[in-house]
């Protein structure tokens, strides 16, 4: 079996609890085997790094290094906290093992690209992505409307920007923010004439009203099963060390996240991206 390593800020979170099954799952030949955390107790639910590892069956390491030492492959994860990527990167990517860093990538474009210049310096294959740019319901279009929700635009729009990536491609030249009821609209402009709009409430479910080239609608609700479909991505970036999203588009979700965010403190005020 292949090693898995978990770098976490702490480990009793979403993803840290639900990944190690869909990595067993998907039956690809790799397990989490080992883990470490910047915080020893999990503001989620008090439980420690070693409640955390013993429940999961994953060995405890007493440092980041040593878990990277050890391991074959790393996921990053800190999915909610993306203010420590950077620090976490400086002291993973030197190992030059493929990893994996979870959504938000990074707290702003700048950060964004500092983490990628570690990689390089180091040869290291990285990758990130929101699940949902495997969600089956994304496919090309010239305009689309993307609804979704969460605890706040700030954790949550990178999904909306993901997808909105995958459907019209890169290019995103600026974005305009107007206050809906309980919440906000994105207008996304592109060099291309291509048109996205991301709709964002707290309470909304993920959804797409895609148009294509020839002015044909098409509503979907995102339904499909996006994590397992994120899992397979992930373990077959770690067979091959070849990332499956560019350099170049994870920095074009982080801009316009960057962008949107800026928008949402400025109601009816371009922004660029």
């Amino acid at each position: 079996m292949k090693k898995i390593g978990f770098i976490d800020f702490y480990l009793s979170e979403w993803h840290a609890n639900n990944y190690p099954a869909w990595i067993r799952e998907a039956g690809r030949g790799f397990e989490v085997a080992y883990a470490w955390a910047e915080q020893e107790v999990s503001p989620v639910d008090g439980k420690t790094s070693a409640e955390w590892c013993a429940e999961m069956g994953v060995t405890l390491c007493a440092t980041a290094e040593e878990v990277c030492a050890k391991s074959d492959v790393i996921l990053v994860l800190a999915p909610s906290d993306p203010q420590v990527h950077l620090r976490l990167a400086e002291r993973v990517l030197p190992f030059g093992k493929p990893t994996y860093m979870d959504k938000t990538f990074a707290p702003d474009l700048v950060t964004a690209e500092k983490i990628f210049a570690l990689a390089e310096e180091y040869n290291t294959p990285l990758f990130s992505t929101s699940a949902l740019r495997y969600a089956a319901e994304a496919e090309e279009g010239q305009a689309v409307l993307v609804t979704g929700g969460g605890r706040s635009a700030e954790e949550y729009i990178v999904h909306q920007a993901e997808l909105l990536e995958v459907i019209l491609g890169q290019g995103a030249t600026s974005v305009t923010a107007t206050e809906a009821a309980g919440g906000m609209l994105f207008a996304v402009d592109y060099a291309n004439g291509k048109k996205g709009a991301m709709l964002f409430g707290e309470k909304l479910p993920f959804s797409l009203m895609i148009t294509d080239g020839e002015g044909k609608q098409t509503y979907r609700a995102v339904k499909s099963a996006f994590f397992p479909a994120l899992m397979e991505e992930i373990l077959t970036f770690f067979e091959s060390g070849i990332p499956p999203v560019t350099k170049n588009a994870t920095l074009q979700v982080m801009a316009l996240r960057q962008a949107a965010l800026k928008a949402a403190q400025t109601p009816g005020i371009s922004v660029k991206v």
